[in-house]
């Protein structure tokens, strides 16, 4: 076999065990076969609400076995079509089978992630949390380089992105902002990249131009409504009423309608200052309560599964996932998978999704790699 038709076929086979170990192929087949059973009995209707969530886990375990299975039968009568041009000596033909194979292994590899978004809550919105680490103005700056990093990303997909909250920095940058976005797995995307972000530059704020390192924390959880139940106990809260403050415009008000809820017994802090009605922003803020205690509990369900549970309720510093390094040389590396760039500047322009991928798909496998920081 050529050596340009065996790399797509190694690539199509990789994207193939991936789909099938994330699927959990075994189960996700019987599982199937319940779903169509159920869908089949009348009775399922009596219940409208029951029926929608049959009817939606049915069609995306359906699409994504379709899927895996047309990746399978392609690539089988690509390779068939390969040998019969090789037999027949027509390299015309058989350069058109290995274009083939190679269109099917990018295919594959889009169909493989999107297979990769099986949580509970990979298909809805997303809150994305960004506060500056200590530093002062150093921190603060990188925070909003990291907000417009998101921003970026977010609108290249096609998301809508809200401003929910906005905290300006002392002399620039931002001490903390929460964006919503709105689109097709939004949370299951963008989960991957809770965590501490580093940065390593010649400083913009330093007069002698000495290199710096700053971090900043990056916190996801899905958007929720009232169909998921979390209870809150009203005497666990701690609410404050603010002036909204930031850059202008929509960020800066006259009354003190922002507000901020602390869940003391978790340490959950969310804020809320997007409109001008203290009572819509005190009700924001509760939603985004209720969708981080929700992410907790994702969160220390997935790890139970995992076997690595820790009790802890914030990522702290010194636990950075990602480092950005743009002086005295051109990189960013991501600590938890070894995937690195040589282009800073674009990852800081939104191109996010390699990284995303990567991270996506060592959750389904669970292999571990050790990967040192940059310095």
């Amino acid at each position: 076999m050529r050596a340009e038709a065996q790399a797509s076929v190694d690539r199509i086979n990789a994207a193939l065990d991936l789909l099938k170990t994330s699927l959990n192929w075994d189960v996700a087949l019987r599982r199937l076969d319940e779903l169509n059973a159920r869908v089949e009995d009348p009775t399922l209707w009596d219940d409208p609400g029951t029926a929608q969530s049959v009817m939606t886990e049915r069609r995306r375990l359906d699409e994504s076995i379709t899927a895996a299975r047309e990746i399978q039968q392609e690539m089988e009568d690509a390779l068939e079509f390969i040998e019969m041009a090789e037999e027949e000596g027509d390299e015309a033909v058989a350069d058109e089978g290995v274009a083939s194979l190679e269109a099917l292994a990018e295919r594959a590899d889009r169909d493989k992630v999107q297979a990769l978004l099986s949580g509970e809550a990979d298909n809805l919105d997303t809150y994305l949390e960004i506060h500056a680490g200590a530093g002062g103005t150093e921190s603060q700056d990188w925070a909003e380089m990291l907000l417009r990093m998101y921003q970026r990303w977010a609108e290249s997909r096609g998301y809508k992105v809200a401003m929910v909250d906005y905290q300006a920095g002392d002399q620039a940058g931002i001490k903390s902002a929460t964006l919503e976005i709105k689109g097709d797995n939004a949370y299951g995307f963008a989960k991957t990249e809770s965590g501490v972000h580093r940065l390593v530059r010649i400083s913009p704020f330093d007069s002698a131009a000495k290199r710096h390192t700053s971090f900043s924390s990056v916190w996801v959880y899905p958007v929720i409504d009232d169909s998921f139940e979390v209870e809150i106990n009203e005497g666990d809260l701690k609410i404050d009423t603010y002036r909204a403050s930031g850059s202008g415009g929509q960020h800066v008000n006259t009354t003190d309608s922002a507000v901020r809820i602390t869940h003391q017994p978790s340490g959950i802090v969310v804020a809320s200052q997007n409109d001008r009605s203290q009572h819509k922003n005190r009700a924001t803020a509760m939603g985004m309560l209720k969708a981080r205690l929700y992410e907790a509990e994702l969160q220390r369900r997935e790890a139970e599964a995992t076997g690595e549970y820790e009790a802890k309720t914030e990522i702290g510093w010194g636990h950075q996932i990602r480092s950005y390094v743009l002086q005295p040389y051109q990189m960013v590396k991501d600590l938890r998978t070894g995937l690195t760039s040589s282009a800073p500047g674009d990852v800081l322009d939104g191109a996010l999704d390699d990284f995303i991928a990567a991270a996506l798909s060592q959750r389904v496998t669970g292999e571990k790699v050790e990967v040192e920081d940059v310095d």
